[in-house]
């Protein structure tokens, strides 16, 4: 329990409904901010610490302490507020899922110094705790079959750890995983990766990468573009159980 944001509620005799009311929001939205782990978004922490006369870091000190770059943390209070996440991912193992060493193998060739690594490997994992927190989101992913097949600094072991690994999150209640087999021909994941995430008032957001900057949309034809593409996208991919036996065979064949 964030004990610092029920007080400042008591202090100011606000409610999650009226708090809510005067942010333009779901009282439920308002509610899982008194759970560890849950900050608002940017946009909405100054509002909430104004109203209830408080410093934002008073409310939510875990802000000082975050290691996700300041270009991505916007994404990651989406992420922890979401109730569903659905992620397409083309040539990499979405973050959520990653080992460390895979982590650490993807920032290989980066100009960062060793220091730099280790943060933004720490924030990766850190940000994992969303899939096995209480009431946690549904997780749906689509890989490519070649995201298995690629060797991550040509080592091995380290894929075949990966792989396990995604096994044993697609085993979990609030993941599902699927695999778009390597014999499907030209489909619309070609275009690039992307995750749209639903918000507790129905609200959609998507996150997509790029060589250049990640951009975070909200734009509602903007969105439903993506979900139409994500739609005929899933309709390539195997069923979640074919789908865990294609990543067994994977994690055998990197052994």
């Amino acid at each position: 329990m964030n004990h610092a944001f029920v007080a400042a509620l008591a202090e100011t005799s606000q409610t999650a409904e009226s708090l809510a009311g005067q942010l333009g929001v779901h009282p439920k939205t308002v509610a899982r901010w008194a759970n560890p782990g849950h900050i608002p978004q940017s946009r909405h922490r100054a509002a909430v610490a104004e109203l209830l006369g408080k410093d934002v870091t008073d409310l939510w000190p875990d802000i000082v302490k975050r290691r996700e770059p300041v270009w991505f943390r916007p994404w990651v209070d989406i992420e922890r507020e979401a109730v569903t996440l659905r992620a397409f991912q083309l040539a990499w193992v979405p973050g959520l899922l990653q080992t460390e060493a895979y982590a650490r193998a993807t920032l290989a060739g980066e100009a960062l110094a060793p220091d730099e690594v280790d943060e933004l490997v720490a924030a990766r994992i850190g940000r994992q705790a969303v899939l096995t927190r209480d009431r946690g989101p549904l997780f749906v992913v689509v890989l490519d079959e070649g995201v298995l097949r690629r060797a991550a600094t040509g080592d091995g072991a380290l894929m075949a750890a990966q792989v396990a690994h995604l096994v044993a999150c697609a085993e979990l209640p609030n993941v599902q995983l699927h695999v778009v087999p390597a014999d499907v021909a030209i489909y619309p994941g070609l275009n690039g990766p992307f995750t749209i995430a639903e918000i507790s008032d129905g609200t959609r957001v998507a996150h997509v990468d790029s060589q250049a900057k990640a951009q975070i949309i909200e734009q509602p034809s903007e969105i439903a573009t993506l979900e139409r593409r994500w739609e005929r996208i899933r309709g390539e991919a195997l069923p979640r159980g074919r789908s865990l036996d294609l990543l067994r065979d994977a994690a055998r064949s990197w052994t």
